[in-house]
């Protein structure tokens, strides 16, 4: 069994969408184990790519929600259906012991991604944290301090919303 996790960013541009998800795939691709796991938040843009590509490889998805309020308070109505589609699919959701959404919630989740994975991928542009706490470049440096190889995911024209 081989158990990658994913962090990234939320914020992936329309046009780095199809790069992301092709990278994503061929990475995952190219690990061997029987099954493959891959653990997610769900979140939008990269988590979401990632649990979807985990999916369609045949892998089972081991979602970890950060809050109870996670999906009412920080999922876009937009991205419901997407979201509720994922947990279903799941084979295993763990929802951290958090009522709200926030850094702490964030934080606790990420760790939760890191324990027990093979590797990390992650969907990041290499900038450094913005300093919230719970975000990509805080999640690759904890899996880095801890030893876990991280593949960082960023094909070339790759970009975030307003980047």
């Amino acid at each position: 069994m081989v158990t990658v996790s994913v962090t990234g960013h939320m914020d992936l541009a329309d046009e780095a969408v199809g790069a992301v998800r092709a990278a994503l795939r061929e990475r995952l691709a190219g690990l061997h184990g029987d099954p493959l796991v891959g653990r997610s938040c769900l979140a939008r843009g990269a988590d979401t790519l990632f649990a979807e590509q985990i999916l369609a490889l045949g892998g089972r998805l081991s979602a970890i929600i950060p809050s109870r309020d996670y999906r009412d308070a920080v999922v876009d109505p937009a991205d419901l259906t997407r979201f509720d589609t994922l947990c279903e699919a799941a084979e295993e959701v763990v929802i951290m012991p958090y009522e709200h959404a926030g850094r702490a919630a964030y934080e606790a989740a990420n760790s939760t991604l890191l324990q027990g994975a093979d590797c990390l991928l992650a969907v990041w542009d290499g900038r450094a944290p913005t300093g919230h706490g719970g975000g990509t470049a805080d999640t690759v440096a904890a899996a880095r301090s801890a030893g876990l190889t991280v593949d960082v995911v960023w094909p070339p024209g790759s970009r975030r919303r307003g980047g």
